[in-house]
């Protein structure tokens, strides 16, 4: 049985974002409100919030391009398994998510 990822544990770890089809490597989550999501689910409480959780920022040629997204929305987020994406509804559009990590190399033999 497959366990479906969660959107936010994902974006804990990413190192850069691709927001429809853009490359976003400057976004940052709302950690005050995840301790307080945190700390529900430790206390086996239901937790909600139209507070933003997610904040993106790109530059698509000359322009600065920025999303925000509310816990609530991010936690609706579908998971695209095909694509390993996730499509956020937020403002009546829909946007394609998509968490990535940083590729390093060594510099030693092995």
């Amino acid at each position: 049985m497959t366990t479906t990822p969660y959107l936010l544990d994902q974006l804990e770890t990413a190192d850069m974002l691709l927001i429809d089809g853009l490359h976003a490597w400057q976004f940052e989550l709302n950690e005050s409100l995840l301790d307080q999501a945190d700390a529900a689910a430790h206390a086996d409480q239901p937790f909600a919030s139209d507070e933003m959780v997610l904040r993106i920022e790109s530059i698509d040629g000359r322009d600065r391009r920025e999303w925000r997204f509310t816990y609530n929305e991010v936690m609706e987020a579908r998971y695209q398994s095909e694509e390993e994406s996730w499509l956020v509804h937020a403002g009546g559009q829909e946007h394609r998510l998509c968490c990535l990590g940083a590729v390093s190399a060594s510099g030693d033999d092995e």
